[in-house]
């Protein structure tokens, strides 16, 4: 008889539970449901102003998600509880969590209620800066080697600046944290009843390694003498290995979901890594791009390289076994909505209703019939700040070129183009570091949904590009997971390889490069290099200086 494993994948926006059968892949059903407080970042739900660069999420709002999205799955899929043998979940990173010592987010407690460090503070939350470059100014300054594995850089996205933020700026919520965590080691500890952090996001968002641990208690101590434990008092715990098994679904959570007690629950992943076994991707040379809001790029090799401005490295944080490297550019498809939502005329709006088309696919439309390099346009993708290869969240974007006859569809273009600049500055600083890219694949709604942007991207790389079999690739991802944490012995697997080679997968269709559209795009590349090093190295520092006066007539 078949068995089933289910994937959450916990994104930005929402949530989205998929029921797998395992050894075949066969995606039998999924259902998603969006976060009631969604992100919040102008206001809190008491309608409290935030600060720019604020991010925020409520706990609440993951758990009525598996409270929707399972039940409702499995209902679809018409798949008894009884032949569910695992459940993986990803999350988006680094997603922090404070919690007391029964586990309980301080935001859901009363005396917390009003004060916004007490909730979770999402992945782009990026008002902590200020935090992330004192910790690279004292890292270099003490010569600390961990900063090599990251870049040279520890992003404001991460934990520590996070969790410095706080301390800073709401010592009493500090007070009270017995631990932070990330948010998707949070949810399997309502799943499981056990805590069971992840090497993955210890990994790549905490400073963690697997053979030399944490920083040094004396790095903590020179950020600031509060600091000293900060590892053994707000980040303990056993670190566990991608694929283990963190627990079982308990009486609570088999209430709450629908499926039963003793369900094996995997470790949680972050989204964009669990992505790669989805595509079938377990060898060295391989790069995923992991497509949505934002877009990572997950690389595989079999040595430890120190690359500029990457994410991070990590042993064994995506396939056991296999370097595993991140980068990232903090806006894609972030940016291709604030552009709909804000510089779009009612006359498309209009005309795409007299079409039946959304306004991405009118934009798309009137977009690709223009040729590379005919609008004049340049754009700079930083609209929430570089990721890779600068790791500076204070750069902002940049179009240039514009004139009276400048119409929106090229403004479209050019944002399109932009993106796909930022993706070959990646792989070009990859190469330039000795990790080659032999292969380039992507997944995510736009990589399955929008065969212009993935063109583009194949012109300006010039390179071919395959797309994941799975529209879902982080939730099939998961479910894998959820798979092996079963194990082989119940119908799972013993390894995330052995899953990968049965369930995971491409599309037929592929992307490859025109040749006239390269020629061009080569051109254009060499530009927006120019504009890139220029207001992004130093050269001109006008995006941080406006910033700051923004910042200071908001206050």
């Amino acid at each position: 008889m078949a068995k089933y494993a289910i994937g959450v994948d916990f994104g930005t926006l929402s949530a989205r539970a998929l029921v797998v059968e395992i050894g075949t892949g066969r995606e039998l059903s999924s259902a998603t449901m969006n976060y009631p407080h969604g992100v919040m970042d102008e206001y809190l739900p008491d309608g409290q102003k935030l600060m720019p660069d604020w991010a925020l999420q409520h706990p609440q709002d993951y758990l009525d998600c598996l409270a929707h999205t399972i039940p409702e799955a499995m209902q679809k899929s018409g798949v008894c509880a009884e032949d569910v043998i695992g459940l993986g979940i990803d999350f988006t990173a680094c997603t922090v969590v404070c919690v007391d010592k029964e586990g309980t987010p301080l935001c859901m407690k009363p005396e917390f209620l009003h004060n916004p460090h007490a909730y979770i503070k999402l992945w782009k939350h990026h008002s902590a800066q200020e935090e992330a470059n004192r910790m690279n100014a004292i890292a270099r300054e003490r010569g600390e080697t961990f900063l090599d594995r990251y870049g040279g850089k520890i992003s404001s996205e991460w934990m520590v600046p996070k969790i410095w933020q706080t301390l800073q700026e709401a010592p009493e919520v500090y007070a009270a944290t017995d631990r932070f965590l990330e948010a998707g080691d949070w949810v399997v500890l309502r799943l499981t009843g056990a805590e069971a952090r992840n090497a993955c996001m210890a990994g790549y968002k905490a400073m963690w390694s697997k053979s030399q641990g944490y920083p040094s208690r004396e790095y903590f101590e020179a950020l600031d003498p509060r600091l000293a434990n900060v590892v053994a008092e707000k980040l303990p715990g056993k670190i566990y290995p991608i694929g283990a098994k963190a627990g079982e679904i308990t009486p609570e959570a088999a209430a709450l979901t629908g499926l039963l007690p003793g369900t094996a629950v995997a470790v949680a992943n972050v989204d964009a890594h669990v992505s790669l076994p989805a595509a079938g991707l377990v060898k060295a040379g391989d790069m995923l791009m992991i497509m949505g809001t934002s877009t990572c790029h997950i690389m595989l090799g079999e040595q430890e390289r120190i690359v500029p401005g990457m994410c991070g490295v990590v042993e064994d944080g995506v396939i056991p076994g296999l370097m595993g490297y991140e980068a990232g550019q903090s806006c894609v498809g972030d940016h291709f909505n604030w552009f709909l939502d804000t510089c779009v005329p009612e006359e498309y709006a209009l005309e795409a209703k007299r079409k039946g088309m959304d306004l991405h696919q009118l934009l798309t439309e009137k977009a690709q019939e223009q040729k590379p390099g005919e609008s004049g346009l340049m754009a700079l993708d930083w609209w929430n700040g570089n990721r890779s290869v600068l790791v500076d969240v204070d750069l902002t974007g940049m179009m240039l070129g514009m004139t009276l006859t400048t119409k929106p569809e090229e403004m479209y273009r050019a944002l399109v183009e932009a993106t796909a600049y930022g993706t070959r500055m990646i792989i070009e600083t990859f190469e330039k570091n000795g990790v080659p890219v032999q292969g380039l694949y992507a997944c995510g709604g736009i990589a399955k949904k929008n065969p212009f942007v993935m063109q583009i991207y194949a012109d300006v790389c010039n390179r071919q590009i395959r797309v994941a079999r799975s529209n879902q690739a982080p939730a099939l991802g998961s479910a894998m997971f959820g798979a092996v944490a079963a194990g082989k012995a119940r119908g799972g697997y013993d390894s995330i390889v052995d899953a990968a080679g049965e369930m995971g997968g491409v599309d037929t269709r592929d992307y490859r490069p025109i040749p006239e559209n390269v020629a061009v795009y080569e051109q254009l590349y060499q530009e927006y290099v120019r504009l890139h090093d220029y207001f992004g190295r130093g050269e001109n520092d006008v995006m941080k200086r406006l910033k700051k006066i923004k910042e200071e007539q908001r206050r």
